[in-house]
Parts: structure tokens; C-alpha cells; sequence
């Protein structure tokens, strides 16, 4: 992999990144409308949302990357993942991307993984958002989801990750901090297929 190159909307770079840390799970909208049984739905069903465009449904297609197979390239524009296959072909998932003034392109590794990870608003977060939690731990409720797999360049956390969400109908939008979500089974799929040091690469 070539020297990572990141490059952030300056409006809100403070601000994104501290976010991005946390999770990158804010929409702008009322967090606490997921708790509860809704949310559990959401995060352990295995098929997808009947409103869920067919397009962002996993499928596998023709590599469109030209990267090296293994390589996991997401298409921010078109709200795309695609972990590169051997013999030309990728396996193509929808995600949602950051919001505008949170967008961010270059390149990574995977350098962490968990599973069903906690989540930490950041004192940003808290200052506008006080009902939320100080902490949640991992779990259906979480706004994480079920996976996280937390990209670093130079062994540094760049504290972006790719992670699950219980708010699948924000698959195929522009609507976190700068993280890219996944629909919990399809992100649960990524991660048994990808190992540590994985090349990401965010056009």
C-alpha cells in the first residue's frame, strides 16, 4: 500500500474527529429513538429492510477497483464497500458515509476488531446531546451494532472505523461523523473475511 493519505472537510475538523472516536454514530437526530425493542429488531434481524433499496443489498459483482484481491475500497460517492475477490469479481455491500463536512478520503489498515463494541459519546457529543449515556455498553441497543473494525495508518488510530448500526434505513446515505456503517449481518460478513492489516482504501 502506497503512503495512507487522509483528507478531511475542514468545516468541523476538530469536531469530526473527536466524534469519529465515539463512534461515529451521530445523525443529527434523536439517538434515543433506537432503544428499546425496535432497536434489538433491528440489530439481530438477518434479512433486510423491505424499504432497504436492492442495490445496497450484498451481492457480487464484477471488481469495478482494480485493487489487489483482499483489498476492502469503499466508494463514498455511491455509498459502496467492495472487498476486492480473486479473478476480477468483488463482493459489493451498501454502507452510509459521513455527513457533509465530515467526509474523509485516503487510505488505511484494519488494526483493531471487536465485537459488539461500546460506545462513548464524546464531550462534543454530550454538550448538545446531554441525554445521552456517558457509556453503552456493547450490545443490540448499541448504536456501533454488532462489529467494528478500526482503521489506523503508521499504527496510529485514525479514529475512523467501519462498524454495524442499528438504524439500517441510513444504509446508502450520507449521515454519520465520518465512520461508514453497515447493516449488522452484512458487516458481521466483512469481519470473518478480513484479517488484521487489511488495506482500506476511502475514494
Amino acid at each position: 500500500m502506497t503512503a495512507p493519505r487522509f483528507r478531511l472537510a475542514p468545516a468541523g475538523l476538530a469536531v469530526a474527529a473527536a466524534m469519529a472516536l465515539a463512534g461515529c454514530s451521530a445523525t443529527g437526530g434523536d439517538t434515543s429513538r433506537n432503544a428499546g425493542s425496535e432497536a434489538v429488531a433491528f440489530a439481530m434481524s438477518k434479512t433486510y429492510p423491505s424499504a432497504l433499496p436492492v442495490q445496497y443489498r450484498k451481492t457480487e459483482v464484477v471488481d469495478p477497483t482494480g485493487e489487489t484481491p483482499g483489498t476492502i475500497v469503499i466508494d463514498t460517492a455511491e455509498k459502496y464497500l467492495y472487498l476486492v475477490q480473486p479473478d476480477g469479481r468483488a463482493l459489493r455491500y451498501g454502507v452510509g458515509v459521513g455527513k457533509e463536512g465530515f467526509g474523509w478520503t485516503g487510505e488505511a489498515k484494519v488494526g483493531s476488531k471487536q465485537e459488539w463494541p461500546d460506545w462513548v459519546p464524546p464531550p462534543e457529543m454530550l454538550e448538545r446531546r446531554p441525554d445521552l449515556p456517558l457509556r453503552m455498553s456493547g450490545g443490540p441497543e448499541n448504536p456501533l451494532g454488532a462489529r467494528a473494525m478500526y482503521l489506523y495508518r503508521d499504527g496510529k488510530d485514525t479514529l475512523f472505523r467501519i462498524h454495524g448500526t442499528n438504524e439500517p434505513l441510513t444504509i446508502g446515505k450520507a449521515m454519520s461523523s465520518g465512520c461508514i456503517r453497515m447493516i449488522n449481518f452484512d458487516v458481521e460478513d466483512l469481519y470473518g473475511r478480513v484479517p488484521l492489516g487489511t488495506n482500506v482504501v476511502v475514494r
